[in-house]
């Protein structure tokens, strides 16, 4: 089947065409972030790339066998809001079966419900990610993408965990942890009333935080090697000026980008 421009998740470049996720970022910057043990933010809108560039970091991390990395969402505690409990559960849930599908890993997926349990949902993930780092052969690295879908007392309550487990690393907590999101951590959702104005005010919740990273939009460059393999594999070609005007108008927004060429070259008839 032939490739397409893709405007719905994650790039996978065996049906997209794709740029190299790895080379959309600095990416000796970010593995020195992980070598020296921190803790850093990489943030960006909606349907720019970061779930693509996070699970290729993990994949590149992990084929150099000195580290392993997992890439997980807490998107999956959204829907339960205020209630700790409940988004505890759906975490660790999806962890341990992210731990199990991508690094052949049940630890975590076996051992979360007794440590929900004998922990509570207010140490539940720090004590899970500090047994399961206490028992791996390596390092782990843990990409948290959606980080900024959680609001309030549950998202105060996940990074307070992380903060708490963060002097035990490397051998008992996460050598490194990458919180994603769409906001810098100042712009995160600590509203923990029902009204506006009742907000998280003592301290930072993630005074551990060492580095923000903006994830770009393409450039004019970009524009033009994504829209040339196009024509590189279908033979059909884009009118001088083309690549120059799209990117005018979306100024590399990724997703525009996407959507224009899949409109003209897949959508439209004529």
């Amino acid at each position: 089947m032939e490739r397409f421009f893709n405007t719905a998740g994650p790039i996978d470049s065996t049906d997209h065409y794709a740029l190299d996720p790895l080379a959309r970022w600095d990416l000796a910057e970010v593995l020195g972030h992980i070598d020296r043990k921190k803790y850093f933010l990489l943030h960006a809108p909606r349907q720019t790339g970061k779930t693509t560039c996070l699970r290729a970091l993990a994949e590149h991390v992990n084929q150099q066998d000195r580290l392993r990395c997992l890439y997980t969402s807490m998107e999956v505690g959204q829907p339960a809001r205020q209630d700790i409990a409940a988004a505890m559960q759906a975490i660790l849930y999806h962890l341990g079966a992210e731990a199990r599908d991508q690094l052949g890993d049940s630890f975590v997926d076996q051992n979360r419900k007794r440590i929900l349990e004998d922990a509570g949902p207010l140490q539940a993930l720090n004590a899970v990610l500090s047994l399961w780092c206490r028992q791996s052969d390596r390092p782990i690295v843990l990409l948290m993408d959606e980080i900024d879908a959680l609001v309030g007392d549950t998202l105060i309550t996940v990074l307070r965990q992380l903060r708490g487990g963060y002097i035990k690393r490397p051998k008992q907590f996460p050598q490194s942890v990458v919180l994603c999101g769409m906001r810098h951590l100042r712009d995160y959702r600590m509203v923990l009333g029902p009204k506006a104005d009742e907000v998280f005010t003592e301290g930072s919740p993630f005074n551990i935080n060492s580095d923000s990273l903006r994830l770009g939009d393409f450039s004019q460059e970009d524009v033009k090697e994504l829209y040339t393999q196009h024509t590189q594999e279908t033979g059909q070609q884009f009118a001088d000026g083309v690549c120059d005007r799209v990117f005018e108008l979306t100024q590399g927004q990724p997703w525009l980008v996407n959507a224009l060429a899949y409109d003209v070259c897949f959508r439209d008839k004529a």
